[in-house]
């Protein structure tokens, strides 16, 4: 099926490993051109160089909130126009929350909420404008069903699903469409110690019907259809990508 997003531009947050990395290469694969941002333009080197001219990096700290607004414009000024955003980036740090500081708490709610949406709303004033406008945000299902030692990741996934679905209401009447992925267990680099550690990997999978970890590339192409004019009438709704772990009684 032929997505129809050749020569859109995204912008792909997180982009230098995991989902963002496989999101990005992904779109590329269709077509599309993307702007990627990392902390750090060297971590998105491999990716740059893998899909030359189709990838422009640009370095952004989710902390400094100027530089998630200025996202958008930058995509116009280096590719001439701005049709996606994929808000995928994110920390998660594992504490107890009676043992969590505040701090912590702040710094995770700042990366996981805050700037996500601080980055719709730089770019839904040009999606409101151009009648057109693909948002996909990546949440979890943490903020679906909440998990032990990670309740700040937990409430910031759950404001993303909220954020989505209020988006979504506010925007559909100006052609654009804000949806949100909520992967489960991928293995990613940011699953490493429980990936590298055979009972408690074990422990992990027997709690997914499927039995298994995701490969990072089968976020792909959801990301890819929530971003392509098949999804236009798709809006508010969030797809959950995580072997059938939520669904299970």
């Amino acid at each position: 099926m032929d997505l129809g997003i050749e020569g859109h531009v995204a912008i792909v947050t997180g982009a230098s490993r995991g989902l963002g990395f496989a999101a990005a290469q992904a779109l590329v694969d269709e077509g599309a051109l993307v702007l990627a941002a990392a902390r750090s333009t060297d971590a998105l080197a491999e990716l740059a160089d893998s899909r030359p001219g189709s990838i422009e990096p640009v370095s952004c700290d989710l902390r400094n909130l100027d530089e998630v607004a200025a996202l958008p414009s930058r995509a116009v000024e280096r590719f001439g126009r701005i049709d996606v955003v994929v808000n995928n980036a994110g920390i998660a740090p594992a504490s107890a929350f009676l043992d969590e500081e505040t701090s912590q708490l702040e710094d995770v709610l700042a990366v996981n909420i805050t700037a996500p949406a601080v980055l719709c709303r730089a770019a839904g004033r040009h999606f409101v404008e151009q009648r057109r406008g693909k948002i996909v945000n990546v949440a979890s299902i943490s903020g679906i069903r909440g998990k032990a030692r990670l309740a700040s990741y937990s409430a910031s996934k759950g404001g993303i699903l909220q954020l989505t679905k209020a988006l979504a209401a506010e925007w559909a009447r100006f052609n654009v469409q804000v949806n949100a992925i909520a992967p489960g267990f991928f293995a990613t680099d940011a699953q490493r110690a429980v990936l590298d550690d055979p009972d408690t990997l074990q422990a992990r999978l027997s709690k997914i019907p499927a039995r298994r970890a995701a490969a990072p590339e089968e976020i792909g192409p959801f990301v890819c259809l929530l971003a392509s004019p098949r999804s236009d009438y798709m809006t508010g709704a969030v797809l959950v990508v995580d072997g059938g772990e939520t669904g299970k009684i």
